[in-house]
């Protein structure tokens, strides 16, 4: 379950999983979210049942606008 914890060490316990139909090709440089949670676990595609990242959803919502604004370029 996501809870105040910043991570869930094995992420296929969630459910609600949703690859962005921006992502695609085959770099396999895919995140996905789940939804229905306070919370946003974020994990890697190709790692199911591996780790997942919680972030808070003022965070997540931060970081999807820098990334679309072009913010995070180096």
């Amino acid at each position: 379950m996501v809870s105040s914890e910043r991570t869930v060490a094995d992420s296929s316990t969630l459910t609600g999983w949703h690859k962005s139909s921006y992502s695609g090709g085959d770099q396999g440089e895919c995140l996905e979210v789940a939804r229905g949670y306070d919370a946003v676990p974020v994990r890697d595609s190709k790692a199911a049942r591996g780790p997942a990242v919680v972030a808070s959803t003022a965070s997540w919502s931060a970081f999807v606008t820098a990334v679309v604004n072009g913010s995070l370029d180096a």
